[in-house]
């Protein structure tokens, strides 16, 4: 649940395994992955290097007549940890603990262009805290840390068992929106661990790839996808440039007699953001695999390889929750959807509105007399109000 956050005034919904944000250019779609990436960036750096990053507080928090002074993330989830387990023969074995909770903070806008966290819980399972105005309240552990009011307190809890999955799980969340240009210029190597937003170390993390056998076979689905995407397409790797590293692709080129070899430089757009979008999808790390986000992945791409593109996302969903924003009918022209896997979002009056789809829309979809491409085009993807009439 969102409320007050950037143009969305209040939104509840349900994120399923994989989920399409459908909505004009200015609906605030991104606004929605947004969020949640704001709570990984609070986790994973600081809450005020978060809010820098976009601005000021005053930035997120939504700007309306009233002037709302806050504004709350909700988050419910479910996820499964892995842990440690020994036979009668002492040998170490994983296995999988489902488990299930709520976390959720507000965010105070103080005079002078600061914050304050006003409000934070967390539940899972059986274990939970509540800070209020940066003093713990309540708790079920024992002992606990100290809390103040200008960071995210999960942070100082995760060094409790009980709160870990739960840190580890939303610090995941990764939403990406590559940048061709960037790509293609050459980039410092790093651990490769995991891809950043922007595919800036597309190069390492294929290299961290070709570690592992299990690695190897998530490139060389990577790769066949790209095959699919880009025909001719053979494969990718990194390419070292004394201290620097780019891409070399290699391409099946009429009358050669190998595929020949190009630089990064020399490859589409549409060529880079498939590989970057497929390379988040599939290279996860960790034993908790937080969901992932992905702003347009069908731009600079030929409408024919939107099928392709989300056979890939469907796939990944297996996985991990993918969450996705787009106003491609080509990417939903398939009768495969089901009506819980779209969100449709619109902006009136300047207000983010976000939902499920008005009865009209789920019943084409149900009923498969349309696909989502085409009550697209004819602008039939309309949210239900929060009173539950049609917007």
């Amino acid at each position: 649940m969102l409320k007050q956050f950037r143009s969305v005034k209040h939104a509840d919904v349900r994120l399923g395994r994989l989920t399409i944000l459908v909505g004009p250019n200015g609906s605030g779609k991104s606004n929605v992955l947004d969020a949640l990436r704001l709570v990984a960036e609070s986790l994973n750096t600081s809450l005020d290097q978060a809010l820098r990053n976009r601005g000021g507080v005053g930035e997120v928090r939504r700007r309306s007549q009233g002037h709302p002074t806050h504004f709350l993330i909700d988050l419910e989830f479910t996820g499964t940890d892995e842990i440690p387990g020994v036979t009668d023969d002492d040998e170490v074995v994983w296995g999988a603990r489902p488990f299930g909770g709520r976390y959720s903070f507000e965010v105070a806008a103080v005079a002078g262009g600061g914050y304050r966290v006003s409000k934070e819980s967390c539940r899972v399972d059986d274990a939970f805290f509540e800070v209020v105005g940066g003093a713990l309240k309540r708790t079920s552990e024992a002992v606990m840390p100290p809390a103040n009011d200008q960071r995210l307190y999960l942070v100082s809890a995760a060094g409790l068992p009980a709160f870990l999955p739960v840190f580890e799980g939303l610090a995941g969340i990764t939403v990406f929106s590559p940048v061709p240009d960037i790509i293609r210029q050459p980039q410092t190597p790093d651990l490769g661990d995991f891809l950043v937003r922007d595919g800036a170390n597309l190069a390492s993390v294929l290299q961290r790839l070709e570690r592992t056998e299990s690695g190897r076979k998530t490139k060389a689905r990577i790769e066949e996808y790209l095959r699919v995407i880009v025909p001719g397409m053979q494969g990718v790797r990194r390419e070292a440039l004394g201290q620097w590293e780019t891409l070399q692709f290699s391409q099946e080129v009429a009358g050669g007699t190998a595929p020949w070899r190009f630089p990064a430089q020399s490859v589409s757009d549409g060529t880079l953001r498939a590989l970057a979008v497929l390379t988040g999808l599939f290279a996860s790390t960790g034993s908790l695999r937080g969901p992932i986000g992905i702003e347009e992945p069908e731009n600079a791409l030929h409408p024919a390889a939107a099928a392709v593109l989300m056979d890939a996302l469907r796939e990944a969903s297996e996985r991990r929750q993918v969450i996705v924003t787009s106003h491609s009918a080509d990417l939903l022209d398939r009768d495969d959807f089901s009506p819980d896997e779209i969100l449709a979002v619109r902006s009136v009056a300047g207000e983010t509105v976000v939902g499920a789809l008005e009865p009209g829309g789920d019943l084409a979809l149900r009923e498969r007399l349309y696909t989502p491409g085409e009550l697209l085009r004819r602008d039939q993807l309309l949210p239900v109000e929060r009173s539950g009439d049609p917007q």
